[in-house]
């Protein structure tokens, strides 16, 4: 009998060890800040989805939606505007006039950083405001040579229906008025996301 119950509660320890050896505790690992850690199934679906909008930006005028909030001074007459950094809270809309539908705005900041080129460092939001996907956000990073045809920038995360998005954003300039400082920039974002 004393056998008999012995192996039994070996027999139960060993399910015990065996159904519980993937989990990870933060005495474990040593990390005092690690809750928890473990596999993700891999049940989910990826989706991998291509919006197109417009991003409508306005430098000037009572109703600009980008302002400079800071350049360095010993550079206040580039050519390149190096060093300027501006604020931007941009509409988005679904088609290139400033009448078309709102799909969010681009929120963000727009660094000169280009010395000898037009060339920017974007670390923008584009937030959604409307439809479907209302509230959730793409986070994008990257380099805009303002020059070249086509512009990629990295998608690097994001919040809401594009949580743990990656992917890419590319920008075509559709419209640029110099007078009164109003740009159009076409983007096509190809997002994967669950």
């Amino acid at each position: 009998m004393a056998i008999f119950m012995f192996s039994s509660l070996f027999l139960l320890l060993f399910l015990y060890c065996a159904t519980n050896s993937n989990l990870v505790t933060s005495s474990e690992q040593g990390n005092d800040y690690l809750i928890s850690s473990h596999t993700v199934s891999h049940a989910v679906v990826e989706k991998q989805s291509h919006f197109r909008f417009y991003w409508h930006e306005t430098n000037s005028g009572p109703n600009k939606t980008t302002v400079i909030v800071a350049q360095a001074p010993e550079f206040k007459n580039s050519l390149t505007n190096f060093s300027e950094v501006l604020v931007s809270d941009d509409p988005l809309r679904t088609g290139p006039d400033k009448n078309s539908n709102l799909v969010g705005k681009a929120q963000g900041i727009l660094v000169a950083a280009g010395l000898y080129k037009t060339e920017v460092l974007v670390t923008m939001n584009f937030v959604f405001t409307h439809g479907e996907y209302n509230g959730s956000t793409i986070a994008v990073l990257g380099h805009n040579e303002i020059a070249t045809t086509v512009r990629e920038m990295s998608i690097v995360g994001g919040s809401g229906l594009f949580r743990f998005a990656r992917g890419y954003v590319q920008l075509r300039t559709y419209l640029f008025d110099q007078k009164i400082n109003y740009a159009v920039l076409e983007c096509n974002v190809f997002v994967s996301h669950y």
